[in-house]
C-alpha cells in the first residue's frame, strides 16, 4: 500500500445526504455507499419532511437519520454538514450512485494535494434515453461551469459530487446563505470558499445520477432560477469584476503574507 493510501486511511470520513420523499433512489445510494473499497465512518441523511419511508430506509442500511424542519435544499445540506464529525465531509443527492472508488479516490487526493480545500467532481447519467445520457450530462455540467465560472472567478463546486475539508465548512457555516430555499446551495457555497480556499476538479470521482432535471420544463427552469437568484444574492459586494479585483489581491498579496505568518 502506498504512502497516500496509508494517510488516507487513517482520515475520517463522513458523507451527507439531504433527502426529501426519495426513499427508492436513495436505497440505491446507500448500496452503492456500502460496496465502496474504503470505509466511510458515518452516513447522515438529513430528512427534510419526507412523508414516505425515505427515513426508514436510511435507518435500515445503518445511517444516522437526522431531521431538518427547514424546508429547502440549503438549510437540510447545511444541517447535515455541521453534524458532521469526518475530517472529510462528501456530499452527494440521494438520487446519486457512487463508483466503487469514490471515497477512496476522494481521500487519497485530499492527502496528494494538501493545498486543495474541496474537490468537485463530475456525473454521468444513469436513467433516460441511453442514446441521450452521454451529451446531455457534458451539455448540462459544461454549461453550469461556463455560466457560473465568470461570476466566481473560479471553479464552481457540484453538489451531486462534492467533497471538503471539515475545517472549509466550519469558517462559511455562517455566512452561507442556509435560510433561503431558493439559493442554489452548490453554487452559494462556491461563492463563500472559493475566495480564500482552492477548489479543484477530481476526475477519478466517478458519479452516476438521474435525469430528473429534465424531466419537465418547470423543474429545469426552477434551477435557472435558483442559479439567477444566487448570483445576485451576492451583489453588489461579489459583483463579477469587484469579486475578480478581491480574488487577485488575496492570493497576491494576503495569502502569502498569512503563509509567513505576517500581520496584516
Amino acid at each position: 500500500m502506498n504512502s497516500a493510501r496509508l494517510a488516507a486511511e487513517k482520515a475520517t470520513v463522513s458523507v451527507v445526504i439531504p433527502v426529501k420523499d426519495d426513499s427508492v433512489a436513495l436505497a440505491r445510494c446507500l448500496r452503492a455507499l456500502k460496496k465502496q473499497t474504503r470505509n466511510i465512518d458515518e452516513i447522515i441523511v438529513v430528512d427534510n419532511g419526507s412523508s414516505d419511508s425515505s427515513a426508514n430506509v436510511a435507518t435500515a442500511a445503518g445511517a444516522t437519520v437526522v431531521t431538518c424542519e427547514e424546508p429547502g435544499i440549503p438549510a437540510a445540506s447545511a444541517h447535515g454538514y455541521d453534524l458532521a464529525s469526518g475530517d472529510f465531509i462528501l456530499r452527494l443527492d440521494a438520487d446519486c450512485v457512487p463508483s466503487g472508488i469514490w471515497v477512496q479516490s476522494i481521500c487519497e487526493a485530499f492527502v496528494r494535494r494538501p493545498d486543495v480545500a474541496v474537490f468537485t467532481g463530475g456525473a454521468r447519467f444513469i436513467d433516460g434515453p441511453k442514446a441521450l445520457r452521454g451529451p446531455i450530462a457534458v451539455a448540462y455540467l459544461a454549461s453550469y461551469v461556463a455560466t457560473t465560472l465568470p461570476a466566481l472567478g473560479h471553479l464552481p463546486v457540484f453538489g451531486s459530487n462534492l467533497a471538503m475539508r471539515r475545517e472549509v465548512w466550519r469558517s462559511a457555516r455562517f455566512k452561507v446563505h442556509r435560510h433561503d430555499q431558493h439559493v442554489h446551495d452548490d453554487l452559494d457555497l462556491a461563492f463563500h470558499i472559493g475566495e480564500r480556499y482552492r477548489i479543484r476538479y477530481l476526475a477519478d470521482a466517478s458519479m452516476g445520477m438521474s435525469m430528473r432535471p429534465f424531466n419537465s420544463a418547470r423543474s429545469f427552469a426552477l434551477r435557472l432560477y435558483r442559479g439567477f437568484r444566487t448570483v445576485l444574492i451576492h451583489w453588489p459586494a461579489d459583483f463579477a469584476p469587484v469579486r475578480w479585483v478581491k480574488l487577485v489581491l488575496y492570493r497576491t498579496v494576503v495569502a502569502p503574507r498569512r503563509q509567513k505568518g505576517t500581520d496584516i
